[in-house]
């Protein structure tokens, strides 16, 4: 056994790994002959029977449609519905439930923002920086709009280790960038980006700051009232919760002041064939019958998670990582991609020349 693993068994306070394994129904398999160990998180994560449980009571014995029926059914799974957004809300510490709209994932999110900021509200010319390290759904979206609208797209450069470039970054600030797009942690390569200096930097020449999440919530506390970023994106199945559902939050006035993503079902205030008049926030931005049970899945995740403790989570993981890459170093012709000093527990690879 590992130091690491001593440290924690003997620590009254562990984490408990054989605990968690038996939180989750699917790791009680063997594969080939072997208990199933799953390290691909990262692309999604495996999912607790407390999950599980939320999303079949809501499926076999209170599901109905939600905001649109005055009868029990409808009043009590508008109710878990509504709650799942309180949890979000408590969840980031965002100041509103005004300000969690509810998405299909991350992906959505972002083209959300892109279409409803990128396009309502910026102009030709204006900028938008994004970094080296992105997820393709916080690229593709910025390039539509670049292509679709003549705003400029930017990239800042990393270091060789992976971190973010902070000096560069102060270099391609000015008065033109009015959106600077970036991931909180990478996907790739586990780098923590300094997110409140990022805030703080941009905010100083009035661009307004998103962040790509979906790699940050379950590593660490995600604070929006500190962080003080105008957006952040998440999805919810690498969050222990369903596919299906995802979240953005924004400051409400910035919501307010943006159009809406798609049209019709509840997002609407009113309807006729001349006109239609929007919903209040956030329900603007919800068309449609939304993910219902999905978003009690979520909600039942994150409430996991929190019982579990997201920073306890973290220390185990960080023991991990650190276990991990002093073996790696030992592997001949292996080069590890993502050396930053502020990492959370991704590792990527190139094998060379190593053994398979």
């Amino acid at each position: 056994m590992n130091d690491a693993a001593i440290r924690m068994t003997d620590d009254p306070q562990a984490y408990d790994v054989e605990a968690i394994r038996a939180d989750f129904p699917i790791l009680g398999q063997t594969v080939h002959g072997k208990p199933l160990v799953y390290l691909d998180s990262g692309a999604s994560a495996q999912k607790p029977k407390a999950m599980i449980d939320a999303m079949r009571h809501s499926f076999e014995e209170c599901y109905a449609n939600v905001h649109r029926g005055a009868y029990d059914l409808s009043e009590r799974t508008t109710a878990a519905y509504e709650g799942a957004r309180e949890i979000v809300r408590a969840f980031l510490n965002a100041k509103s439930e005004r300000e969690i709209i509810f998405t299909k994932n991350a992906s959505e999110a972002i083209n959300l923002v892109a279409y409803s900021y990128g396009r309502g509200l910026m102009k030709a010319g204006d900028t938008v920086l994004i970094s080296e390290m992105e997820h393709h759904s916080n690229i593709v979206p910025w390039q539509l709009l670049r292509d679709a609208t003549g705003v400029k797209l930017r990239v800042v450069p990393i270091t060789d280790e992976g971190e973010f470039r902070l000096d560069a970054y102060a270099d391609m600030l000015d008065d033109s960038v009015k959106l600077v797009a970036v991931t909180h942690v990478s996907n790739v390569l586990g780098t923590i980006t300094p997110a409140k200096k990022i805030v703080e930097m941009a905010h100083a020449v009035g661009a307004k700051v998103l962040f790509d999440g979906s790699q940050a919530v379950m590593h660490m506390q995600v604070d929006m009232q500190d962080l003080d970023c105008d957006f952040y994106a998440f999805t919810g199945h690498k969050l222990y919760g369903p596919t299906g559902i995802g979240v953005l939050y924004g400051k409400e006035a910035l919501l307010d002041a943006m159009p809406p993503f798609l049209g019709g079902g509840d997002m609407i205030s009113s309807v006729t064939f001349e006109k239609s008049t929007w919903a209040e926030l956030p329900t603007k931005f919800e068309a449609g019958t939304p993910p219902i049970v999905e978003a009690i899945g979520l909600g039942a995740s994150i409430q996991y998670l929190t019982g579990v403790g997201v920073e306890r989570a973290g220390a185990h993981e960080g023991d991990l990582l650190t276990y991990a890459m002093q073996r790696l170093a030992s592997v001949k012709g292996l080069r590890v991609i993502g050396t930053a000093p502020n990492k959370t527990a991704v590792i990527s690879f190139d094998g060379g020349g190593a053994p398979p």
